[in-house]
């Protein structure tokens, strides 16, 4: 590694990290003048309000907004480099501008598996005490309101729900079938199942269940039954952002789990699984637009490049968002609606890096 390359990644990560540093100053500095009054109000100990939230917060917001991070150091020092004729020189001296690249590029290899990491081990167990915390201290608790509930909790085996009140723990207009080879051999109908503390099993109430044979039908009427069924409370008390407390290995497992359940939000976890590939990749992209955009010295000086490199940077984002409701709403595959922005701009990124080499 020579000089040029040492100097040139000295500068981006360390505008990189003294910028963050920077921006996570002033937002947990906001964050604690709007949850003060929920602190207060709900009697949060200090100790949980440092340690169990802010101190897994910072790491939280720090990947989340890292890309962009990314993008303004870059913009940042190079516009600097390029406007004290820094570039000018490198160039002069029979570097060409590929070689130029590598030292960014290294440089954004490392935070890109820096964040991978991050986001697929370290932040999930951090995520899962911050929002603990969060649903002791500031959220309202959670209401279960979805209606006209279908589960398969195991293979053959179905169950269903009018509705379902997560603070009683019970299922109202409660129903369970069972199918083997295709046929329908049993099914339970009842006013309402409860979950039975002591027990840890199911309660129904006012039941009648039905067992078919190949030759007559068995029908049995009871007032109470206990039940064992492949379901928890737990199950109605997620909030859809319960897959960030999630390493990559219980994310894998959790979306088989509600692939074989149908649930209706698979779609939204493997977005969540995708996410954690295509999410680090991006930095990598960034770091190539930033670069082409700013190492051309500008009569307008330094803000113009920030400027449109926060565009660019934010145009980013909302294509994100935009494909993840197409994904969620529209049915496109997670796997497409995920990587289409890192797909759009890497030929933005490749057009802008081939013009800025002439």
């Amino acid at each position: 590694m020579k000089k040029l390359d040492k100097y040139i990644i000295g500068k981006f990560l360390g505008t990189f990290f003294y910028s963050l540093i920077l921006i996570i100053v002033v937002v947990v500095i906001f964050d604690i003048s709007e949850k003060t009054d929920d602190f207060i109000l709900k009697a949060a100990p200090l100790k949980a309000i440092v340690f169990d939230y802010y101190f897994n917060f910072i790491p939280y917001f720090a990947n989340l907004f890292s890309a962009l991070f990314t993008f303004i150091a870059v913009i940042f020092f190079t516009s600097k480099l390029s406007g004290d004729s820094e570039i000018i020189a490198i160039l002069s001296s029979g570097v060409s501008y590929k070689r130029l690249m590598v030292p960014y590029l290294i440089s954004a290899v490392i935070l890109t598996i820096l964040s991978f990491i991050l986001i697929n081990w370290v932040i999930p167990p951090a995520n899962k005490k911050r929002l603990e915390f969060e649903e002791k201290y500031i959220r309202l608790r959670y209401r279960y309101n979805i209606k006209n509930i279908h589960k398969q909790i195991l293979p053959g085996e179905f169950i269903y729900m009018e509705s379902y009140n997560n603070v009683h723990n019970i299922g109202y207009r409660f129903s369970m079938e069972k199918f083997e080879n295709g046929k329908l051999k049993s099914k339970l109908l009842s006013d309402y199942a409860q979950w039975d503390t002591t027990l840890n099993k199911w309660k129904v109430t006012n039941c009648t269940i039905r067992n078919i044979t190949d030759s007559n039908e068995i029908i049995i009427h009871k007032r109470h039954l206990d039940t064992a069924i492949n379901l928890h409370p737990n199950d109605f008390e997620r909030r859809k952002n319960l897959v960030e407390a999630m390493n990559y290995t219980e994310l894998k497992k959790f979306i088989e789990n509600e692939k074989l359940i149908g649930s209706d939000n698979v779609a939204l976890w493997q977005i969540e699984q995708n996410k954690r590939f295509a999410f680090p990749f991006s930095t990598i992209i960034l770091t190539i637009i930033g670069v082409s955009l700013s190492s051309r010295k500008r009569r307008g000086g330094i803000g113009i490049n920030i400027g449109l490199g926060i565009f660019l940077a934010f145009t980013y984002i909302m294509f994100m968002q935009v494909s993840t409701v197409m994904a969620t709403n529209a049915n496109i595959n997670p796997v497409l609606a995920v990587w289409i922005p890192n797909i759009l701009y890497s030929i933005i990124a490749f057009y802008l890096f081939k013009r800025a080499s002439k």
